[in-house]
């Protein structure tokens, strides 16, 4: 089975999405070993200046680095990512996880910013990048949603209904 990480920038909080993203863990536990691993994001003042939020972008960044499995594809979710459609991601996904190194399957690991999104340093050294949508979506809902299309990209390429 294969393993998928989900590396978030900061805590949901609010029950709605909490329950939501518990949903799709439970549905994705059948389709593969998934492990969603929260960082702290980091605290900066109510209006930060450019400099203050670049810096905790760089603290975030090298906690991200600290908790990446070796031997992953990791696809950073952001604006300037690529587009795709639910049946791309689903065979992009079937591609990414048949690529192997040395004859070891690859992790796939999709990383979420927090509140400023992700470092451009964590970005360039991506395997890939993916763009949700060019609207502009709480990182919190951005989960939920990232998890629904992981668990449709599964059911898809199983032959399900689940996708209409």
């Amino acid at each position: 089975m294969q393993k998928v990480t989900l590396l978030c920038v900061g805590k949901m909080k609010e029950k709605f999405y909490i329950e939501a993203a518990a949903e799709y863990t439970k549905r994705l536990s059948r389709c593969c070993r998934l492990t969603v691993i929260e960082l702290p994001e980091e605290r900066l003042p109510e209006n930060p200046a450019p400099a203050q939020i670049e810096a905790a972008l760089e603290r975030e960044a090298e906690a991200i680095r600290g908790k990446l499995p070796p031997s992953s594809r990791v696809i950073a979710l952001c604006i300037e990512g690529k587009l795709c459609s639910s049946g791309e991601l689903a065979r992009t996904m079937a591609a990414w996880a048949n690529g192997t190194a040395s004859g070891l399957e690859k992790q796939l690991v999709f990383l979420i910013g927090g509140s400023h999104g992700l470092h451009g340093s964590v970005k360039a050294q991506a395997w890939a990048r993916l763009s949700m949508s060019p609207m502009t979506f709480p990182h919190h809902l951005a989960r939920v949603m990232l998890l629904e299309q992981i668990y449709r990209a599964y059911q898809i390429n199983a032959g399900s209904k689940y996708h209409k």
